[in-house]
Parts: C-alpha cells; sequence; structure tokens
C-alpha cells in the first residue's frame, strides 16, 4: 500500500489497543499519531490537525465524548471527522457521539478490514468536501470580483461629489449601490438591499446596474424611477428575494433635491448648517408588488451640504438591527455633527469605524455619503 493516505490520531487509554490500530493503519499507508489521554489528545489534534481522529469512548478523566464536544467547539478542529472506539453495545450511547459530532463507529475487538474502510470511506468524503469548498470559493471570487467591477468608484466620478464604505458579509453581498453623472451638477444615486446574502442576492445586482441606467433620467422624478425597476423586478425576480433601496437626485446648478424611498432606512440629511435630520419615508420594497407608489420629498440644497444614505448592516453594528431606533439615530447623528469638518471621505471612514468598530459585521454594510 502506497504512503501518504493521510494522517489519523489513535486515542486510547490502552497502549495494546493503540498499538494493534497503529499497526493495521500504518500498514495501509496511514500515518499515526496516539494520545493516551483526553487533554494529550485535544493538545495533539490542534497542534498536529490529523486527517481524522479514532477517539475511545471510556477513558478515564475527560472521557471520549467529552474530547468530541470540545474539538467540535473549537474552530481549529471541528472540521476534523471523529470515529469513536467502543466495545459498547448501547445505542443510546452510540447515539450520543453521533449527536456530538462523530461520523462514524469502529467497535472492539477490530477487524483490521472494517478499520481500513471506514476511515478511508470517511477520509476519501472530507475530501471531496474540501474540493468542493475549494470550488465554490474560487468560483465565489470570480464573483466577486465581477460585482466589485460593476460599483463606481467616486475618483470615476469627481463631479458627482459621493464617497462610499462598502463590506460584504460574505465574498460576494446582496447590497448594491449606483451613481450616475448627468452632467451640468446633475447626479443620480441609488442605495439598495437585496434579501438574504447567497448567491441568489449578489446575482441581482448585476441587473440593478443595468436597469437603474435605463430609467434614472436628470428630468425623471425619483419616485417614476423606482417605479418603473419595480415593475421589471417584479418579473425577473423569484418569489423569495427582494430589496430595499433608496434613490436620491441632486440638482446641485439649481439648488434642489428629490429623494424617494423603497422600505429603505431613513437618509440622514445635514443641511443648511442645521442639526442632522433623518429623512423617514414609508414606502413597498421593489420586487414584490406591480403597482404601488412610492413616498417622495423634495427640498432646497446649499453648498456643504451632505447626505448619507446606508443599508441596515450599518445599524445592526449599534442596535441589534433596528435601523429605526433612537439610540441607533443618536448615535448616528453625534458621530455625523463630529465629522463635519472632516473631508466626504474621512467622514464616511470614521463614521463607520465609529459605529461598527473592527469587529466582523453580521450583515453587508454601506455607507454613501453625498456632498452638494
Amino acid at each position: 500500500m502506497g504512503q501518504n493516505q493521510g494522517r489519523v490520531l489513535v486515542v486510547d487509554d490502552e497502549a495494546v489497543n493503540v498499538a494493534v490500530l497503529r499497526g493495521i493503519l500504518s500498514h495501509a499507508g496511514y500515518e499515526v499519531l496516539s494520545a493516551v489521554t483526553g487533554p494529550a489528545a485535544m493538545a495533539l489534534a490542534t497542534a498536529e490537525r490529523p486527517d481524522m481522529i479514532l477517539l475511545d469512548v471510556m477513558m478515564p478523566g475527560v472521557s471520549g465524548f467529552e474530547v468530541c464536544q470540545r474539538l467540535k467547539i473549537d474552530p481549529a478542529t471541528a472540521h476534523v471527522p471523529i470515529i469513536f472506539v467502543t466495545s459498547l453495545a448501547d445505542v443510546s450511547q452510540k447515539l450520543t457521539g453521533l449527536e456530538l459530532g462523530a461520523v462514524d463507529y469502529i467497535t472492539k475487538p477490530f477487524f483490521a478490514p472494517e478499520v481500513v474502510a471506514r476511515v478511508r470511506s470517511h477520509m476519501d468524503f472530507q475530501r471531496r468536501q474540501g474540493d468542493i469548498i475549494q470550488e465554490q470559493a474560487s468560483r465565489l471570487g470570480q464573483i466577486q470580483a465581477a460585482q466589485r467591477a460593476l460599483l463606481v468608484r467616486p475618483e470615476h466620478l469627481p463631479g458627482a461629489r459621493f464617497a462610499v464604505h462598502f463590506v460584504p458579509v460574505l465574498e460576494a453581498g446582496g447590497d448594491f449601490y449606483e451613481v450616475v453623472d448627468f452632467g451640468q451638477g446633475r447626479a443620480a444615486y441609488f442605495l439598495a438591499d437585496v434579501s438574504g446574502h447567497d448567491l441568489g442576492a449578489s446575482f441581482i445586482t448585476s441587473s440593478l446596474k443595468a436597469l437603474f441606467h435605463q430609467h434614472a433620467a436628470p428630468d425623471r422624478h425619483p419616485a417614476e424611477t423606482l417605479k418603473a425597476m419595480n415593475r421589471i423586478l417584479c418579473a425577473i425576480t423569484p418569489e423569495e428575494l427582494y430589496l430595499t433601496a433608496v434613490h436620491l437626485s441632486v440638482d446641485r446648478a439649481r439648488g434642489t433635491y428629490a429623494l424617494s424611498v423603497a422600505a429603505h432606512p431613513p437618509v440622514l440629511a445635514s443641511l443648511a448648517g442645521n442639526q442632522p435630520i433623518f429623512i423617514d419615508l414609508p414606502g413597498s420594497p421593489l420586487g414584490l408588488f406591480d403597482e404601488v407608489e412610492f413616498a417622495s420629498v423634495e427640498g432646497r440644497l446649499r453648498p456643504g451640504d451632505r447626505f448619507f444614505l446606508y443599508t441596515d448592516g450599518l445599524a445592526d453594528g449599534v442596535s441589534g438591527g433596528l435601523a429605526t431606533s433612537r439610540m441607533f439615530r443618536s448615535r448616528l447623528c453625534e458621530v455625523c455633527t463630529r465629522t463635519g469638518p472632516l473631508q466626504l471621505s474621512e467622514a464616511v471612514r470614521h463614521i463607520v469605524t465609529e459605529l461598527v468598530g473592527d469587529g466582523t459585521p453580521g450583515d453587508d454594510i454601506v455607507l454613501l455619503g453625498v456632498e452638494v
């Protein structure tokens, strides 16, 4: 039998059992590590990262069940398949092991062909699973690259005067933003949050870019743009998918803005040097109902005014996902006020850092800042 079949950790307090299993597995081409106590087994599993663990159930001190439970809690060893070794005939004991995360049982006395067959079968399955995960990760990386290529950057449209912070919770996220510069001081801004975090959500984002460019226009009200996009999204999106969205239109030459919302978190506006306010509008999500009207608001602008559009992932970092909660609004207003003297790009980065910190977000985060 060829070598390098894999690395197996054998754990048993009886030296004779360790010797028998070592002989069987070594002859079949496996590298064998061994431990005679639960603590030693856990330390060895963490340090050596075996491909499989054969674990005796009945051991003094820390039992095999306890070892299994601790290994499955530890991210470094949770993926390692565990086969229990036992002389127990009690079905309930075997079920306990399987419920703790073991993949199989081997009974004493050992039958060499059975031991090798079970080890090989589960190790092959683990390797195939690893190959699938690597392939999926590669595909997700390609999707992520394609998705990021769709996202416009501030340096691409300096006349639109915006800054953005985008953190997807997965390699390919369901949040999306787009900016269109019509020239002569006019620009349109769009931010959406697609339900879910799977690939289905990320695939919708490519359609959103095309739809927004098709329907947004300098003389078209944001509510009409959302209405036109909604009709098409109702026809092309699966029933389980929908999205919230906000569309801001700015005319810097005329000093006006228009805003429309589709069940999206409120927009924070810092206007005329006053205390920041939230613009909170009712509305239905996009992609659910064919004929709906979207609430809107219009107003005057002056140079230096700012808008902050965001997805609910930003609120999750502060108030447990309640984007309209008093705590989140108060915190965001406070941070926004302090960032007034900063450049827009620095302000956006500072707001996210203050609210979310360096932790891993539980949802996609987009903060889109717009300056007049």
